[in-house]
């Protein structure tokens, strides 16, 4: 599976939500910045050729919908990230993190808590 680019994302994003819609709903539903109804329907094209949607012809529109969970792509996308970036270490990350104070004291508490849970 292919990194998506962040405009691929962003489409991905709203079709995981919606879990089946057509472009306009797709637009309607982007967080942030608003693209153009032209590039966003040429960028889930590209998504229906990558394999991460398929479409179902509707009338005179495409309906689309995931292949792909989001789950599966945040997994696959992590691993290759830690791999990439953090010698396959997660504890590297979170080390990273932490001295970016991107991450604080009660965050990693809770993160904790949450490995103390998943053992029990």
């Amino acid at each position: 599976m292919e990194k998506l680019t962040a405009q691929e994302e962003q489409a991905m994003q709203a079709i995981w939500n919606l879990k089946a819609c057509f472009v306009k709903e797709i637009l309607d539903n982007i967080k942030g910045d608003k693209m153009p109804y032209t590039t966003l329907a040429s960028t889930v094209k590209n998504l229906e050729k990558k394999g991460f949607v398929k479409s179902v012809k509707y009338a005179n529109a495409n309906r689309y919908e995931p292949l792909i969970s989001e789950e599966d792509y945040k997994e696959t996308f992590m691993h290759s990230f830690v791999g990439d970036y953090f010698k396959n270490s997660y504890k590297e990350m979170v080390t990273f993190f932490v001295k970016e104070e991107k991450l604080s004291a009660s965050e990693l508490e809770e993160i904790m808590q949450m490995i103390k849970e998943n053992k029990s």
